[in-house]
């Protein structure tokens, strides 16, 4: 995790902190009570995870805060993108998926960049808590954390909104999507 390619640029980390500052005061109803000049104190001292923001951004995730854990003091961030990230499409669930597939395989998967990304894919109950903040893949869908029960018989789980519910579904743990990537969450 330490390497030294998990740090931005002096322009990047300016440019990260503006962008999540202005989304930020843009969507307070995600956040209420909360302010600004303390969650940019935890960034600045926390840059990799500065870092896998910027990654989240840099992928279409338009990353926002839902939520704080008072106990551990820690913001939490979800990708707020209105549909799946653009930049983490096509992708199947993960490389147990992948290499399963001996033509037409996609560039990754979730699981991996998600990993490299140093982001957690949101679990059903993350991606249903965001639901409830604006309408969410109207479009699109997002693989979500597959329970080990399902991915052992070879699913993956993904969900989405249409109807004005969302919905949850399966799919083999192989298949992707031109319009189904994956949404994530960071504790900073």
């Amino acid at each position: 995790m330490g390497n030294g390619k998990r740090k931005l640029l002096p322009e990047q980390h300016e440019e990260i902190l503006g962008i999540l500052k202005a989304r930020f005061e843009k969507n307070m109803n995600r956040h209420k009570a909360l302010e600004w000049a303390k969650v940019q104190e935890k960034l600045e001292t926390n840059l990799e995870k500065l870092w896998s923001l910027n990654e989240m951004e840099r992928t279409g995730g338009e990353p926002d805060i839902v939520g704080h854990d008072q106990k551990k003091n820690e913001y939490i961030f979800y990708d707020c993108s209105l549909q799946s990230p653009k930049g983490r499409r096509s992708v199947c669930y993960d490389r147990e998926a992948l290499e399963s597939r001996k033509e037409h395989k996609p560039q990754n998967n979730a699981i991996d960049m998600a990993v490299d990304m140093g982001i957690e894919i949101l679990t059903e109950e993350q991606y249903r808590e965001l639901q409830k903040l604006g309408n969410f893949d109207t479009k699109t869908s997002s693989w979500v954390k597959t329970p080990s029960n399902i991915r052992k018989l070879g699913g993956a789980v993904f969900c989405d909104r249409r109807y004005d519910t969302v919905f949850v579904y399966h799919n083999g743990a192989e298949s992707y999507y031109a319009a189904r990537g994956f949404r994530g969450s960071l504790r900073v």
